[in-house]
């Protein structure tokens, strides 16, 4: 069984467009059973992310510590390789992406599959991508839609009368 560890725009695009609560309320139940059944995480700096706008996708997190998954002495050797070979995954100038590597790392840790909307670059990029990463470590590394396919996620239509 795979275990899926999601970066902060899987998030913030689906809540903002196309999964959004009103419409698709249960793709973020089922994300939260997911959660709760340990196939589904996110690094703590992906929540500080999603926190720094005060809206209701940083309401629904704050009640979620089981999405969160902390850091182990085994993320931090994750983190270093990472950094060491990719410095500028991090934008610092703008102060984005600053997940990306968290992300990564926990991945790399737990033996995960990255979910990102990211597309890679190529790894020799002035500024790579998540995607380019992954491929670099060995990393499995798919789109919100792949991970949907995966865990099974269906939607069906229904009209509001």
């Amino acid at each position: 069984m795979r275990v899926y560890c999601l970066d902060a725009n899987v998030f913030i695009q689906a809540w903002n467009d196309y999964y959004a609560p009103d419409q698709c309320p249960e793709y973020w139940d089922i994300l939260d059973e997911l959660a709760r059944e340990g196939r589904v995480f996110c690094p703590e700096e992906v929540k500080r992310e999603i926190e720094r706008q005060d809206d209701g996708l940083a309401d629904w997190f704050r009640t979620r510590d089981h999405l969160v998954r902390p850091i182990t002495p085994e993320v931090q050797e994750s983190l270093r390789a990472v950094l060491r070979r990719f410095q500028r995954l991090v934008d610092t100038k703008k102060d984005r992406s600053m997940a990306d590597p968290w992300v990564v790392a926990h991945a790399m840790a737990s033996k995960a599959v990255v979910v990102t909307k990211e597309g890679a670059v190529g790894s020799n990029a002035k500024a790579p991508k998540m995607p380019d990463v992954c491929d670099h470590f060995g990393i499995t590394c798919i789109d919100d839609f792949e991970f949907a396919r995966e865990v099974g996620i269906r939607f069906s239509a229904s009209r509001r009368h």
